[in-house]
């Protein structure tokens, strides 16, 4: 097994090989591995050549990448999609970007929610950049946009992986490996490239927006969400119970206790789990419900829709009232905090519930799925449930409604036309006679 050292803030490292006495140095650029033997058995002096000879490849990848250095033959076939070098005055991408967050913290201020707001400048940071950091912004053709795709999903070289999980563990503490982006991740970089595009476009630096399709994309196949079954609930909400009761480890009980009121508060108002994790005690008041004459609780909700209001089921009554008797909180406290993440995986683990039977996996977002499928299976109105929700109604049709046998009228299904009596012979049969 090779034993290497990183250098350059892990963009580059030095390796010896077992039945080798030279030091090798190795770097990542422009999609292309760069190796070279140091010819130094002493490690600092391997160092000290590793050094100089990555700053000589990133300024023969600048020249090249700028037109004035020939591409090696072993360049990979993406490389004919470089942009033209910038011209004078024209601005980057990266300068476009950052004139973007700008733009967009500023005029959105107290508008958006704070979070969407910063994913925006770490989407670009962290991956945009990157890629398209030294591009002229008019050379984002859609062959660079499909190349960037093509970067995003295709798995790192043993150079960049070693340059990954450098970096994962200054950023996070511990080693990162790599993982391939979901839809729904690379759709969010596809929008947020869209966004500095259009700005680039109002302020003339490019003359229209190229097409930002995704190629070879077939028809998606609409799937519903990750929820429980009434079955998987009850065992569910069982073993919360039984957790709250008989904690594994006696100093954990207030937190299985939180955990399982959690688990019914959820299924019966709706609240997304970052809803519900802002939520404070003066936003919930016990109300009694004038069309049933039921306790109910009314919920002043701010969360990704901005301020809204939900009514409970009546089973979310007991539940809160038992956070409220146990913590004895001042009005402004918060009623659940941080959503209890390893708590959850470790109960669903033990039932095997943390995945549904098409692999989808189960989190507390799973828990408003249930309100929404149950309140369905009941009956209830579809425009009061996404009001209550604060969803649209096309939402609930798209992912709960289509897989909810209930929502199924078998009366207005199975009709069937009634006979007509025949008070003479046909004309097929009178022509039969004549």
């Amino acid at each position: 097994m090779s034993e290497s050292h990183f250098l350059m803030d892990g963009e580059a490292y030095v390796y010896r090989r077992e039945n080798s006495r030279y030091w090798q140095c190795a770097t990542f650029l422009s999609g292309r591995n760069y190796r070279q033997s140091t010819k130094q058995e002493n490690l600092a002096l391997a160092l000290e050549y590793a050094k100089d000879w990555y700053l000589d490849r990133v300024a023969e990848d600048r020249l090249r990448r700028r037109g004035a250095l020939p591409a090696p033959r072993d360049y990979p076939a993406e490389r004919p999609l470089l942009p033209k070098p910038r011209a004078l005055g024209e601005r980057s991408f990266q300068e476009a970007a950052a004139v973007f967050v700008h733009e967009f913290k500023t005029m959105t201020h107290g508008e958006r929610n704070a979070e969407y707001v910063d994913s925006k400048e770490r989407i670009l940071r962290l991956y945009l950049n990157p890629f398209l950091g030294d591009d002229p912004i008019s050379s984002i053709t859609a062959g660079r946009i499909e190349a960037y795709r093509l970067h995003r999903l295709t798995p790192p070289s043993k150079a960049e992986a070693a340059n990954y999980m450098i970096k994962g563990r200054e950023l996070r503490g511990k080693p990162r490996k790599w993982k391939r982006p979901s839809r729904s991740t690379l759709h969010g970089e596809i929008v947020c490239l869209r966004q500095v595009l259009k700005m680039a476009n109002r302020k003339g630096w490019i003359a229209a927006l190229p097409d930002m399709s995704a190629p070879y994309k077939a028809s998606g196949k609409v799937s519903h969400r990750a929820w429980f079954s009434p079955e998987e609930y009850k065992r569910l909400y069982e073993a919360t119970r039984e957790r709250a009761k008989h904690p594994l480890n006696e100093r954990w009980r207030a937190e299985c206790e939180k955990f399982h009121d959690y688990v019914l508060f959820m299924v019966n108002t709706g609240l997304r789990p970052d809803e519900a994790s802002r939520l404070e005690y003066r936003d919930v008041s016990v109300i009694a419900d004038e069309g049933t004459g039921e306790r109910i609780l009314l919920i002043a909700v701010r969360g990704k829709r901005g301020a809204g209001y939900c009514k409970s089921m009546p089973g979310a009554v007991h539940p809160f009232q038992r956070l409220r008797k146990r913590a004895n909180p001042t009005a402004t406290d918060l009623i659940f905090g941080a959503v209890q993440r390893e708590l959850l995986n470790a109960v669903l683990d033990e039932l095997d519930l943390k995945t549904d039977r098409e692999g989808r996996p189960r989190t507390a977002y799973s828990l408003r799925h249930t309100y929404i499928c149950f309140r369905l299976m009941e009956g209830a109105d579809i425009y009061q449930v996404a009001k209550n929700c604060r969803t649209s109604v096309e939402m609930i049709e798209k992912f709960y409604a289509a897989h909810i046998a209930n929502t199924l009228d078998a009366a207005a299904i199975n009709v069937r036309k009634k006979a007509k009596l025949r008070k003479g012979p046909s004309a097929q049969e009178a022509l039969a006679d004549a």
